[in-house]
């Protein structure tokens, strides 16, 4: 069995049949349902990747890595809110299977179980660890404001949008792998070049989520297809559609931007083909990809070390969920 499935299974194992229920039950129901659905577990799988690539014991990393998990479902739980999403991994969002007050006050209290697992690290890392996960927590929530000021915006660049993604999506990817090391004991200054590679496939990451979301098959993907049409999101997609438009062009955006339901869908991924967005998306997605396995070139451990993340990394740019 090739390594990173075994890893994949260790990271299944911490979560498989893990009990989340306590009272009152309206209160941890909807976390039980949250973090029962499985989804990627693609954080504390790459701060296991991280700590054994750098030669660490993996029991160093397991709580930080299921409270990073834990996190970022506590995040998914607010954003659908925010973004009145109605499912998620193909499954109703717990706003909408319970309410909006209980989704709420359900994250709130994901975040403080993240809290309990992050602080359960051995003492001698804690500190370094505790860094990373609070910067980290607030630069989340400084991405979502961005991605919320967005709407309201008439002139969102795509230099804006990649700084939000990079807060947003890439930091807690970067964090992930980050912490891998820290757990390891590696060279600081390894530290810092495995965040910057994790910077970069997260913006990957995110705009490969972005090209699913107008592209990618809905039994695959988990969530309606044309979501970020149909409510206006300024993805990379909206935003490289514009630039790429004449002035003529952009009039015609506008009026399929103001149509609703599947007819507005075909009609923008219509002009979405006319302006070379699917291409270019593809494009600069493969370009993180190459600037990411640049810098995992320049870390100083021996390459058969690198295997799961140059596997990762290929699989990156063809996922298809």
């Amino acid at each position: 069995m090739h390594k990173i499935k075994v890893l994949q299974n260790r990271v299944k194992n911490l979560f498989e049949g893990r009990n989340y229920i306590d009272n009152p039950k309206e209160l941890y129901d909807p976390i039980q349902y949250s973090l029962s659905q499985g989804g990627k577990r693609l954080r504390p799988l790459l701060s296991l990747i991280s700590c054994s690539m750098f030669g660490g014991n993996l029991k160093e990393v397991e709580n930080s890595a299921i409270g990073l998990e834990i996190f970022h479902n506590f995040t998914l739980l607010h954003d659908d809110i925010m973004d009145q999403s109605d499912l998620r991994r193909g499954m109703p969002t717990v706003y909408k299977k319970w309410d909006t007050n209980t989704a709420i006050l359900s994250g709130d209290t994901m975040f403080v179980i993240a809290y309990q697992y992050v602080t359960a690290s051995s003492p001698d890392i804690l500190v370094d660890v505790l860094k990373v996960f609070n910067q980290t927590a607030k630069e989340v929530c400084e991405g979502q404001q961005f991605d919320m000021n967005f709407e309201k915006e008439a002139n969102t660049s795509i230099e804006d949008y990649m700084e939000m993604i990079r807060l947003k999506t890439a930091v807690l990817i970067a964090a992930a792998l980050k912490i891998g090391a820290i757990a390891a004991k590696a060279p600081k200054d390894e530290w810092e070049r495995i965040y910057e590679f994790g910077i970069l496939i997260g913006l990957a990451f995110q705009l490969r989520d972005d090209f699913l979301d107008a592209f990618g098959d809905v039994d695959v993907f988990g969530k309606p297809i044309g979501n970020d049409i149909i409510t206006n999101k300024k993805t990379y997609l909206f935003l490289k559609a514009y630039e790429n438009a004449d002035k003529n062009s952009k009039v015609e955006l506008d009026a399929a931007f103001a149509l609703s339901g599947k007819e507005k869908v075909n009609n923008v991924l219509d002009l979405y083909a006319k302006f070379g967005v699917k291409t270019d998306t593809e494009n600069k997605i493969i370009q993180l990809h190459d600037e990411a396995m640049d810098i995992l070139k320049q870390i100083d451990i021996n390459n058969d070390n690198k295997d799961e993340l140059y596997l990762f990394l290929s699989q990156l740019i063809k996922r298809e969920v």
